[in-house]
């Protein structure tokens, strides 16, 4: 079952599916961006940092997030990590323990944010901040949340993949795009975009158009002799397999066969099981992303089986300019002493 597939035509030239659902667009648009607008309510204390994308689906913000997150541990700082946790049913807050945690209690992605440092899952992002900073963290990194404007944020940092974009540029149901692009651009301080495709040219463009700054970065293998030759199989249930599919290839892996799925997919056992019998006809290695292992984790069987017969692809994000993320955090935190010092009494 997958929890979040998106339309096949959101990635296309607007055709008749998008202009019959425009009218609900305009609609939806109106609505997200008004919401975005409205002044936030809650202050955390210490400085924020917003990693989020345009639009519905993976575009790379957790592997920005980390990227940011391991610069401030370099900093000196003690960043927490802030999740709603899309895909679990802890309400929260609660600190993610991945020793006891599981994908259906918090979500794929706060348990890849852990390792990192102090995550904390919480659908009232406010209170989540709040039990960040009793844990002892200085500096906060919003993983998505961009469009939700009830916590304050010091900087907002737009995560774009180059691939795909913002697919036809229509706002939901009829596209990709979240609010209205423009409304979005007025809210970001800059934007990060993953890889190189025309899809990403154009958005520099209009990123430079807007006086934006642009931090260019990629998805680079952990390790890539490990998979140069090697026969595979490889499955992802990420918003882009794709992606996944050709970095692999990338790395050296002649990728025999493949299994998309939908984002934050949780594998029936049926395809559990035809994922391990084809693998073992083929004598094929079993490859995964680390989402998808983060949800495999489990001591359920199949779930379980299969886990420990895949390897996973690990990649990690890297900016084009390796000052990037320092910059960013620089930034951040000076924004939240000029915010500080506005929200005093009598200014």
């Amino acid at each position: 079952m997958a929890l979040q597939e998106a339309p096949s035509f959101w990635w296309r030239k607007p055709g008749l599916p998008a202009y019959l659902l425009s009218p609900l667009s305009l609609a939806w648009g109106a609505a997200s961006a008004w919401r975005m607008e409205k002044a936030p309510t809650a202050v955390a204390g210490v400085p924020v940092i917003c990693v989020g994308n345009f639009i519905a689906g993976g575009s790379g913000k957790t592997p920005a997030a980390m990227a940011i997150g391991r610069a401030a541990l370099g900093a000196g700082l003690r960043p927490g990590f802030l999740s709603r946790g899309f895909g679990g049913h802890l309400v929260g807050p609660v600190r993610v323990d991945p020793q006891r945690h599981r994908a259906f209690e918090v979500g794929d992605e706060p348990l890849l944010l852990s390792a990192v440092a102090t995550t904390v899952v919480a659908v009232n992002r406010a209170a989540g901040a709040a039990r960040l900073v009793a844990e002892g963290c200085d500096f906060i990194i919003m993983d998505d949340g961009f469009q939700n404007p009830r916590l304050a944020k010091d900087f907002c940092l737009v995560v774009v993949d180059a691939r795909r974009g913002i697919g036809n540029g229509y706002t939901i149901p009829a596209g990709p795009l979240r609010a209205p692009l423009s409304r979005q651009f007025a809210l970001a301080d800059a934007i990060a975009v993953v890889g190189q495709a025309p899809a990403g040219e154009r958005l520099i463009r209009e990123t430079a158009r807007r006086a934006k700054p642009v931090h260019l970065a990629r998805l680079v293998p952990s390790e890539t002799r490990r998979w140069q030759g090697r026969r595979v199989l490889a499955y992802a249930g990420i918003a882009d397999p794709d992606k996944f599919f050709a970095s692999l290839a990338a790395a050296g892996a002649e990728i025999v066969a493949r299994r998309p799925f939908g984002d934050h997919h949780v594998f029936t056992d049926e395809e559990i099981e035809d994922l391990l019998e084809t693998a073992a006809a083929g004598e094929l290695t079993l490859v995964t992303t680390a989402k998808d292992m983060a949800r495999l984790r489990d001591d359920a069987m199949p779930a379980g089986r299969l886990a420990e017969r895949s390897e996973v692809f690990a990649v990690d994000l890297e900016f084009e300019d390796p000052r990037a993320a320092g910059l960013i955090i620089d930034l951040t935190v000076q924004r939240w002493k000029e915010n500080e010092l506005r929200r005093r009494p009598g200014r």
